[in-house]
């Protein structure tokens, strides 16, 4: 298993866990096409010991010319972005369910060589997260109606007894209920692997990622992550625009952690064939994310808080990382605070174009904010 591709390998996470895979020894190959939302040029930060073939996991040739050494791989090449998920289906269910399918098709054919598959999922294939009600116990509330979030009722309620329930630490075994394409194409990749890794006894892990944060994330991608959203429109001095009340929490997780995590479940057997929560355990609301940022990066500037709301958005999702903890030994090291003083020194020096209008303007057009 010592050669590895790594697919998406130039992106945020697969750089990181392309370094880390060649500091332990291991001869890496990347396959990523460069993707021009995502990447203006070829990253600076690109592994130079890395084998980089610029190419596509919906092109039959460039898979095989990628494959043809590996001993394993890990699967992060992906289209990453809810909201505009929602209007690009076809483009997303492409590149995410897709290629994922092609992938495994050249696979299978080196099923022999192949030891090991590690793919990236997501937390979003939760849909709402874990609650608790007081008085009944563990409860699974329906997503919020549209008339209850326009009353400004942002919390959600047992549907037993119908009060306010407590949002806990959301375990692999919570029903999955995408309320997204983005999600759909995910639960895809992670169904896909799992399931062709059991038939054809190739070793496969998916990992659900939580809210990933960190250096090389793209500043100028509106569809990007909260955190790289929240330092692009704070490095160009307009407020962070924040949904509901800003009450909403999520888990967020330093970018050298998920690396981490990658590199233990392409390494240790413990894993094989679970998909495994990867995230902090820790719970964080919008509005502190957009509160430390700022005063990480010495802005007096408050967040707007605007009120309104998208439909099928989550109110609470924070990973239970005790699964994990137990099968691969990983626990996250970084905390979100000293994340974010790495996150606003690195971005010092880094164009950010802030996009976030034009992005809620493709939104409001569709009637989906």
């Amino acid at each position: 298993m010592k050669k590895v591709l790594v697919t998406g390998g130039a992106g945020f996470i697969g750089s990181y866990v392309v370094d880390l895979l060649i500091e332990k020894g291991y001869t890496v190959t990347i396959l990523d096409n460069l993707e021009p939302q995502v990447h203006k040029a070829t990253p600076d930060y690109l592994n130079t010991k890395a084998h980089f073939i610029k190419g596509d996991v919906l092109s039959d040739a460039d898979i095989q010319k990628a494959l043809e050494s590996a001993s394993g791989v890990i699967h992060l090449a992906a289209m990453v972005g809810v909201g505009q998920s929602m209007y690009q289906v076809e483009r997303y269910m492409k590149v995410n369910s897709l290629g994922t399918a092609k992938l495994l098709d050249h696979i299978i054919t080196k099923k022999d060589m192949i030891k090991k598959i590690v793919v990236a999922s997501s937390m979003s294939t939760y849909g709402e997260g874990s609650y608790r009600c007081n008085d009944c116990g563990k409860v699974m509330p329906p997503l919020r109606t549209e008339s209850q979030m326009a009353a400004g009722d942002w919390e959600l309620h047992c549907p037993t007894c119908h009060k306010q329930a407590t949002p806990i630490p959301t375990s692999e075994s919570k029903k999955q209920d995408c309320t997204s394409v983005y999600a759909i194409s995910k639960k895809d990749q992670e169904d896909l692997v799992l399931t062709i890794g059991m038939a054809y006894k190739i070793p496969s892990v998916a990992l659900r990622f939580f809210n990933v944060y960190g250096p090389r994330q793209s500043l100028n991608n509106p569809y990007t992550g909260v955190a790289a959203i929240f330092m692009s429109r704070l490095k160009n001095d307009h407020a962070p625009v924040i949904f509901e009340d800003g009450e909403q929490s999520r888990d967020f997780i330093n970018v050298k952690d998920v690396a981490r995590a990658i590199v233990l479940a392409y390494e240790k057997d413990g894993g094989n064939g679970l998909a495994l929560n990867v995230g902090s355990g820790e719970r964080i609301t919008i509005k502190q994310v957009a509160e430390i940022l700022a005063a990480t990066l010495s802005k007096k500037i408050s967040p707007e808080i605007t009120g309104t709301f998208r439909n099928g958005d989550v109110r609470h999702c924070f990973a239970d990382v005790s699964l994990i903890k137990e099968k691969l030994g990983f626990c996250a090291n970084i905390t979100f605070r000293e994340g974010m003083k790495e996150l606003a020194a690195w971005s010092e020096h880094q164009e950010a174009t802030d996009s976030f209008e034009k992005a809620q303007l493709e939104l409001s057009k569709r009637k989906l904010i």
